[in-house]
């Protein structure tokens, strides 16, 4: 073990990460940081972290909450901030250089996680702390933190014996350098596979703002005159509803559903190394399967749980896009085509617009994205909970395109920092998400500082950057997630805003998004960008009567993507995967979901959520579905008692969204709707009754 105080490991007092930041609530200091300065701090900070856990060890004095638990809670600081800043900046801003160190620093992360996790001195300290907590009269969040610590330590493997400690750590760092080879393959290759095309006249059926941005999207890389499709993470693509070219649509299809599944950049093969290794250091853990590994920890608490619950929405989810699927086959034999599908989001739109008057396209000038952030997303919070958001142009973020804002209370105390980084880049990868720079704590006295990356096309200089209805949704949906993150009151960081299970993580964030058609909040933000026009009242029934139309493929997609990861994560010890292709297309099959006109959500190859980095939603991506349960259990909770009310805003921050990780979630749940969650609001919402 290094000492922090050797010559390999002091961090010279210019490096940025040798001190905290100074700035407001702890906001790093971007403009300071650069390259170079990551690995040196990242190896004092490792020094650091195991020096303070060999003094917690060598503590003669029994172990106690105070000099064992809340001891750890305060080790590696310098190594978090690091960390932190690091990680968020891998996905949301990354270079060529910075990928090359992630290459470099998670194995070498993923072995001082072992190394802490799979001590066993330290592991007997937190049991003996465990085995005692409930008669060392200890707070409700004392148990939870010694419960949280005394879980995350099990499941890490520290009951092993001295050979099985030493597998798993070897096991460990070849899932972390197999994720990062993931992210870089599939950052790159959806970069490459972008679809360049030579005319506008391509491009017809598309809005004016997306062949705007189509346009400079080219001209950025260098193809002047040319027009660029990008990429974003789901097997649909947004202009595949569209676009009149249907070759350009297949082509569009083929390029999104193709990615990273051959040549350099084939993540097929890595895809399948990482759930092997997977399956073998759960059964090192003794559990049958990695599913059966992840899910001990989450709220649904076994695999079985997980299929029953799936299993209620199979049958009725594939009637229903069997349904679509002939109605969109009609439709298309009018025109002389086959449906396939690249055809299925074009005909699908077609429907909403001649039976429901519901054109995606037009109502994309009512979504102006300032006018739904602050009119919508903000009013929305500010409605609910009664604060505000105050800009903040003095302190810079780490990309001239992320903003800043100071969130304050009802009585002006300061929140935290919320940071919006919405516009794709060659740099950031795909989808949407929350993080944090600061989780909020009494510990150590510190507010939140978050921030939501969308991947929304940012329209040329000078025009507005318009939404779909889809990404208005996502929107709120991730600020969903940063009220999570901002609204946390919690002691101990550990504990902190989204550190929940998995499977609960979703719930406040699919919440929020009720927000997006509540009539006085739609009406705030809904507003045409050129003439001042409300979306007119018509258009809004519109949209609410066509809200079941398409739920068959949209539950469907998503089913094939969630039985595809629970099939990767259901492998035994030691079975072989030659064929990812072929693994994928039997796994589909056999779950019910298989439909050709289909594909899941996300293939294996670009299935980022489960293999990429350290695969936090592997065997777990279930978790949208089951937190989808509560989210419209709740809805209708909110319905029932008044709506968009500061009484309502109140009960569900203070006793679901500040507790963080401090209680039982399912008890927090019951505490704002006062009942056991109930399936039956969302086989409402998603028209999967059976009749």
């Amino acid at each position: 073990m290094t000492s922090p105080g050797t010559a390999e490991t002091r961090l010279p007092s210019d490096n940025p990460f040798a001190a905290p930041s100074d700035l407001p609530f702890g906001l790093p200091r971007f403009a300071d940081i650069r390259i170079e300065h990551y690995r040196p701090a990242y190896l004092a900070g490792t020094a650091e972290h195991l020096a303070e856990i060999d003094a917690i060890v060598a503590d003669p004095e029994p172990a106690t909450f105070d000099n064992t638990i809340v001891a750890m809670e305060r080790a590696g600081r310098l190594l978090q901030r690091v960390l932190y800043l690091f990680f968020n900046l891998s996905s949301s801003d990354s270079t060529d250089e910075m990928q090359a160190l992630e290459s470099e620093l998670a194995p070498q992360y993923a072995a001082h996680n072992d190394a802490i996790k799979l001590n066993p001195e330290l592991f007997a300290r937190i049991d003996a702390v465990h085995a005692g907590r409930q008669q060392a009269g200890l707070s409700e969040e004392q148990i939870a933190l010694v419960e949280r610590y005394h879980t995350d330590f099990v499941l890490a493997g520290a009951r092993l014996d001295e050979a099985g400690r030493a597998r798993l750590r070897e096991l460990n760092q070849q899932i972390a350098a197999l994720g990062t080879t993931f992210t870089q393959n599939l950052l790159k290759d959806t970069e490459a596979s972008a679809l360049l095309l030579d005319s506008a006249d391509e491009l017809a059926g598309a809005s004016p703002d997306a062949i705007a941005a189509a346009g400079a999207a080219a001209a950025k890389r260098g193809a002047d005159g040319k027009y660029l499709i990008t990429l974003i993470l789901p097997s649909n693509q947004p202009l595949l509803a569209s676009l009149t070219d249907r070759d350009v649509r297949a082509r569009l299809y083929e390029a999104s559903v193709n990615r990273a599944s051959a040549g350099e950049y084939d993540n097929a093969p890595v895809a399948a190394q990482i759930a092997q290794l997977r399956a073998e250091a759960a059964q090192l853990l003794g559990f049958a399967t990695h599913a059966d590994q992840a899910v001990a920890d989450q709220t649904a608490k076994s695999s079985a749980a997980v299929d029953e619950m799936l299993g209620k929405l199979v049958g009725p989810a594939m009637a229903n896009a069997a349904k679509e699927a002939e109605q969109l086959a009609e439709i298309a034999d009018r025109d002389g085509i086959s449906l396939e599908p690249w055809d299925w989001a074009y005909y699908s739109n077609k429907v909403a617009q001649e039976r429901y008057r519901v054109d995606a396209a037009a109502l994309r000038p009512y979504f102006e994205l300032d006018r739904v952030l602050h009119d919508g997303v903000f009013f929305a919070a500010e409605q609910l909970y009664g604060i505000t958001f105050t800009p903040r142009p003095d302190l810079s973020a780490y990309h001239p395109q992320v903003r800043v804002w100071e969130v304050s209370d009802a009585d002006g105390s300061a929140i935290g920092l919320y940071l919006g980084d919405y516009f794709t880049r060659d740099t950031k990868r795909g989808g949407a998400w929350m993080s944090c720079f600061v989780e909020q704590n009494a510990l150590h006295d510190e507010k939140s500082v978050v921030v939501n990356n969308l991947n929304i096309p940012k329209a040329p200089e000078g025009q507005p950057t318009l939404l779909t209805l889809d990404e208005v949704g996502t929107l709120f949906h991730e600020f969903g997630h940063a009220l999570h993150g901002l609204f946390s009151d919690v002691t101990y960081p550990r504990l902190s805003g989204t550190n929940v299970p998995r499977d609960f993580v979703e719930f406040p964030s699919q919440v929020n998004e009720m927000w997006v058609q509540w009539p006085e909040i739609l009406e705030n933000y809904a507003v045409h960008h050129e003439t001042g026009e409300k979306l007119p009242v018509e258009q809004v029934a519109a949209i609410k009567a066509a809200e079941l139309w398409g739920q068959g493929f949209a539950t469907a997609e998503y089913l094939g993507a969630t039985l595809l990861d629970q099939a990767w994560h259901r492998i035994a010890a030691g079975e072989e995967i030659d064929d990812a292709a072929d693994f994928e297309a039997v796994a589909l099959e056999s779950a019910g979901v298989a439909n050709d006109l289909i594909p899941p959500r996300y293939r294996t190859t670009y299935f980022q959520h489960i293999f990429a980095g350290d695969g936090g939603y592997s065997a777990g991506y279930y978790s949208y579905i089951w937190s989808e349960v509560l989210d419209a259990d709740t809805v209708e909770w909110f319905k029932a008692n008044g709506g968009l009310t500061r009484a309502n805003g109140e009960a569900f921050r203070r006793k679901l969204l500040s507790v963080g990780g401090s209680k039982d979630p399912v008890g927090a749940f019951s505490d704002v709707v006062g009942h056991a969650p109930d399936i039956g609001p969302l086989l409402r919402r998603r028209g999967l009754e059976q009749s």
